[in-house]
C-alpha cells in the first residue's frame, strides 16, 4: 500500500486487524495493520512490515488498536434527524390497520411533524437532534446526512438547516444537507401549489445555496406529496444553483421515480420498493447511487422490498441507510441497519458494509472518504470485533469502541472513553 508521505505523522496507530476496502474484491482484512494520520489524512494504511521507517521514526503519538478491527468510518446518507414533537402513537395505529395515507388525512404524518417543528426554537430541536446524531456516532458514523421538510416556509426550513450545520460543528463530524421543502404542502398553501412551487424554486433554492445552508435538493414523489412535473421545476431550480439533486423515489407506488432521478443525474434515488426494470436501468445508465432504507419499510411493514437482484445485476451502486425520522423509521443505528438490509432485502455481507461506507459516500458525492487509503479523508472506526459479519450481525446493532473524524477521536467523548 503506498503512503503519503510528505506530511508529517501526527497519529501511528497499530495492531490492527485493517479492513480498508481500497479495492473491489471480497472483505479481506490485513493482520498486523497500521493507520498514519497526518493533517486529517490518512498517510499510510496497510502491513505493518511495509509501513515507511520515517512514519514511525517521526510519528508524534503512536498508540495500539489492541487487534481490533479498524474500518473506514461509516456514512448514514438519509435521515431526517431534526424534528419536534412525537409520532410514536402513530406506529400502532398502522398495527391497527391504519394506513400512512389514513393518519396524513387526518393530520398526522408530516404535517404533524411540521406542526411541532415550527413551534420549537434552534435551541429546542438542537437539544432535541442531539441524542439522536450521538447514537449515530456510537454506531459509527462520522458522516451524516439531514434533510429539512419539516418546516416547509423559509424560516422554519431555515432554522432547520442552520441546526443541521451546528451539530456538524459540535461533533467535529462531516453533516451534508438537504433541502426537502418539496416534502408535503404546508397547509397555510392548501389551493395554492403553484405559489408554494414558486417559493421553493425562487425563495428557498436561491437563498439557502446563498447562504451555504444546503448541499442539495430533495424532493418526495407520492401522488398525495408532489409529481413529476413539480419536481422536474424544483430540480431545474438547483441546477441553476449548481446544486446536485437525489429523490425520494416509488416508495408507495411507481411514479417513474428512478428514471426522474436518473434523467436530472441525481446523486441517489431512494427507497425504490416499486422501481420497474425500466428505472433500475436508467439509475445504471446515470451512475445514480439506490440508497435502500429498510427501517421504514419494515415500520411500515411493506410488502414489496426493493428490487435489490435487478439492481446488483445491473452493476448500480447500493447504499443503507437509517431513514432516522419521526413517523416511519425510528432507528438511530446505521450497524442495524446493516443487520436489516441483510434480513429484509437479502444483501450479501460485502454489499452490506460497502453500502454504509463506499457507495454511501458516493450517494452524498463525496469522494474523499468511505474507504482507507492514502489522501483519503481519515475518517475510521475502531470496532472489539473479529469479523466483519459482526457488524451486520446483531439485531440490536453494534457499539464502535473509537470514531475518527479527519484523525481526531470524536466517540465515545473523553467524559466518557
Amino acid at each position: 500500500m503506498p503512503s503519503l508521505s510528505p506530511l508529517r505523522c501526527e497519529l501511528l496507530l497499530e495492531d490492527l486487524r485493517l479492513l480498508t476496502l481500497a479495492e473491489d474484491e471480497a472483505l479481506a482484512i490485513i493482520e498486523d495493520g497500521v493507520l498514519a494520520v497526518g493533517e486529517g489524512r490518512i498517510l499510510y494504511a496497510g502491513a505493518a512490515r511495509a509501513l515507511p521507517p520515517r512514519l514511525r521514526q517521526e510519528a508524534a503519538r503512536r498508540e495500539s488498536g489492541e487487534g481490533m478491527l479498524a474500518t473506514p468510518a461509516l456514512v448514514d446518507s438519509h435521515t431526517h434527524l431534526i424534528f419536534a414533537g412525537d409520532r410514536s402513537g402513530e406506529y400502532f395505529e398502522r398495527l391497527a390497520g391504519a394506513s400512512y395515507a389514513d393518519i396524513a388525512a387526518r393530520g398526522g404524518g408530516i404535517l404533524a411533524t411540521v406542526q411541532a417543528t415550527r413551534k420549537a426554537s434552534e435551541a429546542e430541536l438542537f437539544a432535541a437532534a442531539l441524542p439522536r446524531a450521538e447514537a449515530l456516532l456510537a454506531s459509527g458514523v462520522a458522516t451524516i446526512e439531514i434533510k429539512s421538510g419539516y418546516g416547509l416556509d423559509l424560516e422554519n426550513e431555515a432554522k432547520m438547516l442552520s441546526v443541521a450545520r451546528a451539530l456538524g460543528r459540535h461533533l467535529g463530524i462531516t453533516v451534508t444537507t438537504s433541502l426537502l421543502a418539496a416534502h408535503a404542502l404546508p397547509p397555510e398553501y392548501a389551493g395554492r401549489r403553484e405559489d408554494y412551487l414558486r417559493l421553493i424554486c425562487e425563495g428557498m433554492i436561491p437563498r439557502f445555496a446563498a447562504e451555504g445552508l444546503i448541499d442539495a435538493v430533495d424532493a418526495y414523489l407520492e401522488p398525495f406529496a408532489f409529481s413529476a412535473a413539480e419536481i422536474e421545476r424544483i430540480f431545474l431550480a438547483a441546477h441553476a444553483q449548481g446544486l446536485p439533486v437525489r429523490l425520494h423515489a416509488d416508495q408507495l407506488s411507481n411514479g417513474g421515480g428512478a428514471a426522474l432521478a436518473a434523467r436530472f443525474q441525481a446523486l441517489s434515488a431512494d427507497h425504490l420498493e416499486y422501481t420497474d426494470e425500466a428505472g433500475v436501468a436508467a439509475l445504471a445508465r446515470a451512475g445514480t447511487v439506490a440508497v435502500l432504507l429498510p427501517g421504514a419499510f419494515l415500520s411500515l411493514r411493506e410488502r414489496q422490498a426493493p428490487p435489490v437482484a435487478a439492481l446488483r445485476a445491473a452493476g448500480v451502486p447500493m447504499a443503507l441507510a437509517t431513514d432516522l425520522n419521526p413517523g416511519t423509521s425510528p432507528l438511530s443505528s446505521l450497524t442495524q441497519a446493516m443487520n436489516l438490509g441483510c434480513l429484509l432485502f437479502g444483501l450479501a455481507l460485502d454489499e452490506a458494509v460497502r453500502a454504509v461506507t463506499v457507495h454511501a459516500a458516493r450517494a452524498l458525492g463525496l469522494k474523499d472518504r468511505g474507504r482507507l487509503a492514502p489522501g483519503l479523508r481519515a475518517d475510521f472506526a475502531l470496532w472489539p470485533l473479529r469479523q466483519p459479519a459482526e457488524l451486520a450481525y446483531w439485531l440490536s446493532g453494534q457499539q464502535v469502541h473509537g470514531l475518527y473524524a479527519a484523525g481526531t477521536r470524536v466517540w465515545p467523548p473523553a467524559s466518557r472513553a
